[in-house]
């Protein structure tokens, strides 16, 4: 893979040449603009670990967003430094390191913009609906890869499709950042999912995106996976947005369960003890007497030591990620991990499968799937005119019109824009509404 193709700061559907010699550059419009924009600011009501919390520390998506952004910088500038001592002609272009430190900072910003209501049940509420639910009489209506969307609703996915969308459409640069699973949902390596790699777990791109994602592929000049499919190798800047993610998600996650007393602030300390080694004083730290100060402190110290870690991982592997051979997280793969991989299995057992979060989650999956149904039939009625008087009533509650000018998977799709688009209150709000509970 070549640089100055991967670093394309043209857009899609703009050609953009003037390269990297302006006082705002693009990546740093890719920022505002992510930033600016409707869906972003939704996440501040969108679960991070804790459904609807109570607790005034604890992380939404968009605080979770805005430090993985801040991470995200750092291991990109980092990187950056390194690449240009690599590649001097970069320079001549008018690249310096901080560039890339602006583009995985948008990437880490929009990483979790396409999350439904309720995270991860969220997702599953709504493939459920098509899978094995109200909406699965409808299958015959679209093709097996229309099918295959609508059974497996993928964040990932709708993020990039909602980076498509009108005033946001990043640079190339910025999109490779961002997208960690660089194929479609149906491909044929799935068929075999002992034979996936790691970059085909999970997908980034809907079947309504195709041409955008083809677009964006052949510009930035991707490794191809196979002849037969849509798969390609990540872009090597998206490990380094992984790795702001995992190292937030991992660290943070792990401080909101101490801040709530799912774990103790003991047990928080003895996991990060590895990671902080003799940075982390116990005796000293007791002279704080504000428990937000002490966890956020140790917080602090190891976050400052994975980041260099993440770094020093990337530059090992260099000529693998390059060659679009390498298929490990940086963090997973770096000196630290087998305490992550310690801290990791913790949190599946103790935090995220804690009483109160998988009450709440149990909501996502009652919540999603019935406002899904109730929304999608409404559309599929309407599409083949035959909307009841109650189905009506329902689509004027949709922010589109059924248009006849579109194939039914693409109504579809928006009416499930709406739906993932939903905050968590205002999922929980519109589905009490919609039973008579609340008016």
């Amino acid at each position: 893979m070549n640089w100055r193709e991967l670093l394309k700061t043209d857009r899609p559907g703009v050609k953009n040449s003037n390269a990297f010699i302006t006082s705002r550059n693009e990546y740093e419009k890719d920022i505002d603009r992510i930033i600016f924009s409707h869906p972003f600011r939704k996440l501040q009501d969108k679960t991070q670990v804790v459904p609807l919390p109570e607790h005034d520390f604890v992380h939404t998506r968009l605080t979770h967003s805005l430090e993985v952004s801040s991470v995200g910088r750092s291991l990109g500038k980092l990187a950056g430094e390194f690449i240009l001592s690599k590649h001097p002609e970069l320079k001549e272009d008018g690249l310096e390191a901080g560039d890339f430190g602006f583009i995985i900072q948008a990437a880490c910003l929009a990483h979790d913009i396409g999350n439904p209501p309720f995270g991860h049940s969220g997702e599953s509420g709504i493939s459920s609906s098509f899978s094995d639910g109200k909406l699965l009489q409808y299958n015959h209506l679209f093709n097996k890869d229309e099918w295959f969307d609508l059974c497996n609703f993928e964040g990932n996915a709708q993020g990039f499709r909602i980076l498509m969308q009108k005033g946001l459409k990043p640079t190339y640069a910025v999109l490779g950042a961002f997208v960690k699973y660089p194929c479609l949902g149906n491909i044929e390596a799935r068929k075999d999912k002992k034979k996936l790699k790691k970059s085909q777990k999970k997908y980034n791109f809907y079947i309504s995106e195709k041409q955008d994602a083809q677009d964006f592929l052949e510009a930035v000049n991707l490794v191809k996976h196979c002849d037969n499919d849509l798969s390609y190798a990540r872009h090597p800047l998206v490990f380094l947005t992984e790795a702001a993610d995992d190292i937030c998600y991992l660290i943070i996650d792990f401080e909101d369960a101490a801040r709530m007393g799912i774990i103790s602030e003991e047990t928080y300390y003895h996991y990060l003890a590895p990671i902080c080694g003799d940075q982390l004083d116990l005796e000293r730290l007791s002279q704080y007497p504000d428990k937000n100060q002490r966890l956020g402190l140790v917080r602090a110290i190891a976050i400052n030591k994975l980041i260099p870690a993440a770094i020093d991982t990337f530059k090992a592997n260099y000529e693998s990620i390059m060659n679009g051979t390498y298929e490990n997280s940086l963090v997973d793969d770096g000196p630290f991990a087998e305490i992550i991989a310690k801290i990791s299995k913790f949190s599946r057992i103790n935090i995220y499968n804690s009483e109160r979060v998988v009450e709440l989650q149990a909501a996502g999956f009652e919540i999603l799937p019935r406002l899904t149904e109730q929304f999608c039939e409404a559309v599929i009625h309407a599409f083949k005119n035959e909307a009841n008087a109650k189905e009506k009533n329902l689509l004027r509650l949709l922010p589109f019109e059924t248009n006849s000018n579109l194939s039914l998977y693409e109504n579809i799709r928006l009416c499930l824009d709406f739906i993932s688009g939903l905050t968590d209150r205002h999922a929980l709000q519109l589905h009490k509404k919609l039973l008579g509970v609340h008016i």
